[in-house]
């Protein structure tokens, strides 16, 4: 561990919030109707675990650390089209589950704006499985 975050660690405040009950994972959702290749998924889905833990930190923190303790699960998960992401996502929210969508910049292989994935979490196993239980691995 480096000073600065040695530092952090003595100076922060402690994380306040509810405590989750059991492991979290985070679930990102990757729109099948874009038809991406292989690599822009990886990419896509990488910006979506990157912006979700970065907004965990500062909305949820005991979850984002317990996530962080224990292994950083992720699943990737198929959704059929953005419609069907959107969907998703009002569900996750009525249940409390953060959401992060993220929709692409336009550079190489699909139009700007396309939204390439849902990145659900960090949160607890159960809390994901009526709202993506059904949903087929990528």
């Amino acid at each position: 561990m480096g000073l600065r975050s040695f530092l952090h660690r003595l100076t922060a405040p402690s994380p306040s919030g509810q405590n989750p009950k059991g492991p979290c994972k985070m679930v990102c959702v990757v729109n099948q109707g874009l038809k991406m290749g292989k690599g822009k998924m990886a990419a896509q889905v990488g910006h979506g675990a990157v912006m979700a833990t970065m907004k965990a930190g500062s909305i949820k923190p005991l979850y984002l650390e317990q996530w962080l303790a224990t292994g950083q699960k992720k699943v990737c998960l198929k959704g059929t089209d953005a419609e069907h992401l959107l969907v998703l996502e009002k569900s996750a929210k009525e249940a409390g589950i953060m959401t992060t969508l993220v929709h692409d910049a336009g550079h190489t292989q699909i139009p700007s704006g396309s939204l390439t994935v849902l990145a659900l979490g960090p949160d607890t196993e159960e809390q994901f499985q009526a709202i993506t239980g059904e949903l087929k691995l990528l």
